[in-house]
């Protein structure tokens, strides 16, 4: 099925109150025409999930700033002053964990797991000893999957059917984003007909796929990046 759509229709479909998980790392890999069209549309009450807060005016810091988003589950904000603010001065719910184990956490929903043991920061102030059990002897915290209604997703390449081709350090959560959310929204700038990539080389298989949208041209918001990735 040709699941290419309007941007408007796409993100049309996200409601208040929705749980996302946003794909990037800084920002390669981040969606920043869907975030863009979120932004105009005002859906609010949202809670993100995303590796970082972006940087202060850029990607997911328009949302928060505009006053759209509740809570942001992340692993870091040092770099955007504007969110350490406003999470000081609790206009901001912000939920921290470590890098790897968010990574995990949002792995553990895609693959239908309800989650897993970990050691990792059991003695520091990110734990609550409530979660904390004893297994053979030794303690671990239980650490949830995180699932999310939603996942805005970019991609280098994708055909009519949503198989998609991630470009270079910009694939990081893409994938196991892709996975964990009941409705998946993609934008990319190639679109290709059925049967042109090489299967061998899908990063993210269309099945998790419900939303294509085409971008006709990059905004402002990508040229360092894909200059940097060499797109």
């Amino acid at each position: 099925m040709n699941k290419q759509t309007s941007l408007e229709s796409a993100i049309a479909s996200i409601t208040h109150g929705a749980s996302i998980l946003i794909g990037g790392f800084g920002s390669p890999g981040t969606p920043f025409s869907l975030i863009n069209e979120l932004l105009k549309q005002g859906q609010k009450e949202l809670t993100l999930i995303k590796n970082d807060g972006n940087e202060p005016a850029i990607g997911i810091s328009k949302l928060i700033e505009n006053g759209q988003v509740t809570k942001l589950i992340t692993s870091h904000i040092g770099l955007n002053k504007t969110l350490v603010d406003m999470m000081n001065r609790n206009k901001l719910e912000v939920e921290f964990h470590p890098q790897g184990i968010l990574a995990e956490k949002i792995r553990n929903a895609g693959a239908g797991n309800f989650g897993f043991l970990s050691d990792i920061g059991i003695d520091t102030e990110i734990t609550d000893h409530s979660q904390l059990i004893t297994w053979q002897g030794k303690q671990f915290k239980v650490e949830s999957a995180l699932y999310a209604d939603f996942a805005l997703i970019h991609a280098k390449c994708s055909d009519i059917y949503g198989n998609l081709i991630y470009g270079s350090s910009a694939r990081n959560f893409s994938p196991l984003m892709a996975m964990a959310a009941d409705n998946v929204i993609v934008e990319t700038p190639n679109i290709v007909s059925a049967g042109e990539l090489n299967p061998e080389h899908i990063h993210t298989p269309s099945v998790f796929v419900n939303k294509l949208v085409y971008l006709e041209q990059l905004t402002e918001d990508y040229q360092c990046i894909e200059a940097h990735l060499g797109h």
